[in-house]
């Protein structure tokens, strides 16, 4: 009787963990992303904090007549605490983003576009910036939706709103060191 309860209570913690972990939602990758620099290659310093700290250009091919706008989330998974959030924009409607992109919350020029706050606590862009030690990857994601998104975000909320719109999805990384 004693094992029977106990298998029972294991059931019911497995049923438990499973029910409350969500899939991680993938993307098939049909945008191609290009930028200053080539997929897997050296991100240009100007990109960095130790250089001009400017957004790179990105241009966005491929992209569906049902996509309304992107979203571009840059991220660096390398980071001694978790993934560590460099910028977070949306309701882009253009598909060559230009470098030097003003780091304000509603850009007006040289395209529309919203922008949040980043982990480093700016709006808009800010480059890699690791500590010393092993090159850390820096992913630019580009996620291409069938709506445009109203409101502010930060990087989870963000996340949130785009369920379900997202049509389209590419990337293209980057290493940088010091």
């Amino acid at each position: 009787m004693k094992r029977l309860a106990l298998v029972a209570i294991l059931i019911c913690v497995s049923l438990a963990l499973c029910v409350e972990q969500k899939p991680k939602q993938e993307f098939e990758k049909t945008l191609k992303i290009t930028t200053a620099f080539k997929n897997g290659e050296w991100i240009p310093k100007k990109y960095t904090c130790d250089g001009e700290d400017v957004s790179p250009p990105i241009k966005i091919e491929n992209a569906s007549k049902d996509v309304k706008s992107f979203v571009i989330i840059v991220e660096d998974p390398d980071a001694p605490y978790g993934v560590f959030t460099h910028w977070i924009a949306w309701n882009i409607t253009s598909t060559m983003i230009p470098e030097g992109i003003p780091k304000v919350k509603d850009v007006k020029e040289p395209i529309t576009m919203k922008q949040g706050v980043n982990d480093f606590g700016r709006i808009g862009y800010n480059g890699p910036c690791p500590p010393a030690g092993k090159p850390h990857r820096y992913f630019i994601k580009v996620y291409a939706l069938d709506t445009y998104l109203a409101g502010d975000y930060d990087k989870k909320s963000l996340l949130k709103a785009m369920e379900g719109h997202v049509i389209q999805y590419g990337e293209i990384y980057g290493i940088y060191g010091r």
